[in-house]
């Protein structure tokens, strides 16, 4: 009538053999190719977003570099060019905690461009210490989600006229913490770094399924991704994040691994039909609860939109 205590010891060759075929899986096998189309990713001057931009450019695409450290921007885009050999990948500097910052990079890129095909919203902040955006905003509902939000809007109509276009954000597995607390959205009543983290990443794919719905028809397409656990610079404001990491260092994806499904949803040809799906490893992921509830999902557009100063139609 005792209970039975089970005690499994894995090998460490083991695990690591477990943690390689995780790691391996989720490839982007498409082989679309992208002369003439036109891609932007943000924060692609490091980690995933740099892969991500790399990969388009040897594809043929003109890659636009959206970053806040311009000289760090040009650096990789340098290193893209003589890896690539594709001489248009061109650098632009966005503040995703500016909206000043964001209004004036869209409209430069209006200005400068005709067309749009692919947008990925890439960059984010992680485990920040509480701080706000030049717009009073909470760091990470403020990049992670505003920012983008706000980018994407002022975008719209591009990515509209050069349909058939695609939109990917990066979410994370971490939304599955994450709540909408609309009474305390800029964190000003009480504040986790670690769950303000989460509650941005819900955000990314709540946004994703109200686009996706508002977008039907229009030959434009939105998806969610959760691009893994990634040795990136995300992780800097946290000590500890860092020491495990570092302790976990062989079951981390590479950010070119951590690319992959960004780069699956942006270029795989019949993904239409799942517009506004959320992915992980190139495969169609599992969402929390709130994750799927429409009406907070509207909410968010419309809190959103009100804090942004946009019309809510």
């Amino acid at each position: 009538r005792g209970g039975l205590l089970c005690l499994v010891v894995v090998a460490p060759g083991e695990l690591f053999s477990d943690c390689r075929k995780m790691l391996s899986s989720g490839i982007c096998t498409s082989t679309v190719q992208l002369p003439g189309k036109v891609a932007l990713v943000t924060g692609a001057n490091t980690g995933i977003g740099k892969e991500t931009a790399k990969e388009l450019a040897q594809r043929g695409a003109r890659v636009y570099l959206a970053c806040r450290d311009v000289q760090k921007g040009e650096l990789v885009a340098r290193e893209i060019q003589t890896v690539t050999g594709n001489e248009q990948v061109l650098v632009r500097k966005l503040d995703l905690s500016d909206t000043k910052s964001i209004r004036a990079f869209a409209e430069g890129f209006l200005t400068e461009e005709k067309h749009l095909h692919i947008l990925i919203n890439n960059a984010g902040v992680m485990m920040c210490p509480y701080s706000k955006t030049a717009d009073g905003f909470e760091m990470h509902i403020g990049v992670n989600h505003l920012g983008h939000f706000l980018l994407t809007h002022l975008l719209l109509e591009k990515l509209k006229e050069s349909a058939p276009s695609r939109i990917v954000n990066v979410s994370s597995l971490a939304h599955h913490l994450g709540r909408i607390h609309f009474h305390n959205l800029q964190g000003e009543k009480f504040y986790n770094a670690s769950l303000a983290y989460c509650h941005s990443k819900l955000a990314n794919i709540l946004f994703t399924k109200e686009l996706a719905r508002r977008l039907k028809g229009s030959g434009v397409t939105a998806y969610s991704v959760h691009p893994g656990t990634v040795q990136s610079e995300l992780v800097r404001h946290s000590s500890f994040m860092r020491c495990m990491w570092w302790l976990f260092s062989f079951c981390i994806k590479t950010p070119q691994q951590g690319a992959q499904t960004s780069l699956y949803c942006a270029l795989t040809e019949g993904l239409e039909i799942l517009n506004g799906k959320h992915f992980s490893d190139c495969h169609v992921a599992w969402v929390s609860a709130q994750a799927r509830n429409e009406t907070i999902a509207r909410r968010l557009w419309d809190v959103s939109c009100d804090l942004l100063g946009l019309p809510m139609d």
